[in-house]
């Protein structure tokens, strides 16, 4: 019998990683890297057995120093802060780089808006700014969507674009990148930010300070708004937690970096 991945969204009741599980935990980014490398890992690895959940990177580093997960998937560095906390608990956290992101700005495809500047942006998710044609766009509600504070994404746009500014109160919090999409698909005069991999025809990319988030922008390093996506281990990786993290960072994993819309390491 085939072996399949179990694939739980955090409801608020984290698992204990149980003996001989590898549990991932953390980032939605990361989620769907995740989710494929693990099922295509444990068809070639049939004794091994992976659980990936998502739930926020912040959600995932606090799992791993807690115990409950073997594998953090965060779209941010830990901070400061919690390294230190981990070390009060005996557990030296170790990153492992695994792809890389631009977090790309989406708006309704009815929008005709090309693109905004870092300020223009900022001016949306920190100000008042009720209609569209305040920044030179339509005469159109303006319905900013952003991530809720347990989110790497957020962490990273607050600080590139925000300048750890706070969202404006009547900001519409959402706990996923698909959660973002899907309002953003829906509602003509949103906005909202997501990891690359969630960028579809349902939604329209667009570009920042004139430049496109793409792969090639990110690898150039022309896209100002990129970030790496991690997996944080305790200590350096052993056994088929090794060779999960070593076949991702592989060809084959590297692939499906690709395949779901991220950036490769090379």
């Amino acid at each position: 019998m085939k072996k399949l991945i179990t694939i739980v969204m955090l409801l608020g009741l984290a698992a204990q990683a149980s003996a001989g599980k590898i549990v991932l935990e953390g980032s939605t980014t990361v989620l769907p890297i995740a989710q494929r490398a693990a099922e295509v890992f444990m068809k070639q690895n049939p004794d091994a057995d992976l659980s990936v959940r998502g739930g926020g990177s912040g959600v995932g580093i606090a799992s791993i120093i807690d115990g409950t997960c073997d594998i953090a998937d965060a779209s941010r560095a830990i901070k400061p802060a919690e390294l230190e906390k981990a070390s009060k608990k005996g557990r030296d956290l170790k990153a492992h780089i695994i792809a890389m992101d631009g977090i790309s700005h989406i708006l309704h495809p009815s929008n005709p808006l090309k693109g905004l500047t870092r300020a223009q942006i900022k001016q949306l998710y920190t100000t008042r700014v009720k209609n569209w044609k305040e920044i030179g766009g339509p005469d159109l509600k303006v319905v900013v969507i952003s991530r809720d504070s347990a989110s790497g994404t957020f962490e990273a746009f607050s600080e590139l674009v925000l300048d750890k500014k706070k969202v404006r109160p009547d900001a519409i919090m959402q706990a996923s990148n698909q959660g973002i999409a899907s309002i953003v698909a829906r509602t003509p005069g949103a906005i909202g930010y997501v990891g690359l991999g969630y960028v579809t025809d349902s939604v329209k990319a667009i570009a920042v300070d004139g430049v496109m988030p793409d792969k090639n922008s990110v690898l150039r390093n022309k896209y100002a708004i990129s970030r790496p996506l991690f997996m944080y281990t305790v200590g350096a990786p052993q056994g088929d937690i090794k060779k999960f993290i070593d076949f991702l960072k592989g060809p084959e994993g590297q692939k499906i970096v690709s395949e779901e819309g991220f950036v490769g390491l090379k």
